[in-house]
């Protein structure tokens, strides 16, 4: 199977319809990922087809589920690290607004490169800790999969989100402490692992 036709297979599984050009996008930065991978180490998995079901729709399958209705959203990747899951989101949704926070230089250096290559001009990048963030708005949706701990994230996220917004935290088996947070079971095409969203007002 190609990455392409694992792409379109797993879009269709997840029921996802996308803006034109979107799919060409999605594959243009998996073959970013992978060139810049050699250099440097963004992600550990650098198989081009484990990098559809792992990076692209796992990214993607949690769209259905995050509270953002009106078109010009705005949403937060926090630790960003290679993009994931703010690159992806921005592509299926070019009216949001999106913005990539990520500390380590290189990474910062590398989702600069890829938003001017794939021309994604509804997003920025926020280099530094963010918690030590102060945008000039908050965002409606503070969402990441790189933090380890559920109570860590909300802390160090808490005072970027608007009233009334939401934390999403991606992460693997169910947390056993789901802190009041909303637990959203989530079935990712092509990967046999358990994922979940958690959805917690701000």
């Amino acid at each position: 199977m190609t990455p392409r036709v694992a792409l379109d297979r797993g879009l269709g599984e997840l029921a996802l319809a996308l803006p034109a050009g979107a799919r060409e996008q999605l594959l243009e930065y998996l073959a970013l990922l992978g060139k810049w991978n050699r250099t440097y180490n963004l992600t550990a998995i650098r198989a081009p087809l484990s990098m559809v079901s792992h990076h692209l729709l796992d990214s993607l399958a949690v769209l259905p589920h995050l509270p953002l209705t009106s078109a010009r959203a705005t949403l937060a990747d926090a630790g960003s690290g290679a993009g994931l899951p703010g690159i992806p989101l921005a592509v299926a949704r070019p009216d949001w607004s999106v913005w990539l926070a990520e500390a380590s230089q290189k990474k910062a250096a590398f989702l600069r490169q890829a938003v001017i290559e794939l021309g994604l001009s509804n997003v920025e990048v926020y280099e530094g800790r963010v918690e030590s963030w102060r945008p000039a708005e908050r965002f409606a949706v503070v969402i990441s999969r790189a933090f380890a701990e559920l109570a860590e994230f909300i802390a160090a996220c808490r005072h970027l989100v608007q009233p009334g917004g939401f934390l999403a935290a991606m992460k693997g088996v169910r947390p056993k402490n789901a802190m009041g947070c909303q637990v959203v079971e989530l079935t990712v095409p092509l990967l046999n692992a358990e994922r979940h969203l958690m959805l917690c007002h701000a």
